[in-house]
């Protein structure tokens, strides 16, 4: 079943020179992002989809798939534990 990936609503962000920087605006917390986790930021925010996401960073970056996955599923943990994610199985499809 598709993974739905959506930012809560209360948090902003921006990139500034290839690093996105995220804002929880219930917290006030500030959290950034390296470029890779920028790229999967600015994925989750247009594509919405985990597995949209990941065949993208595949497609963009040289990485091995096993490494990749590794990589999002720790990256996507710690966003959705501070509140800037959340993750849910999609009904679509």
């Amino acid at each position: 079943m598709p993974t739905k990936l959506t930012v809560a609503d209360d948090v902003i962000s921006e990139i500034l020179d290839g690093e996105a920087v995220l804002l929880n605006l219930k917290t006030g917390t500030y959290f950034s992002l390296n470029p890779s986790g920028s790229r999967i930021w600015q994925l989750i925010e247009q594509l919405g989809e985990l597995t949209s996401v990941r065949d993208a960073m595949l497609r963009e970056f040289e990485v091995r798939p096993e490494c990749l996955d590794a990589d999002l599923e720790s990256l996507l943990k710690e966003l959705e534990q501070r509140g800037l994610i959340s993750r849910a199985a999609s009904l679509a499809e």
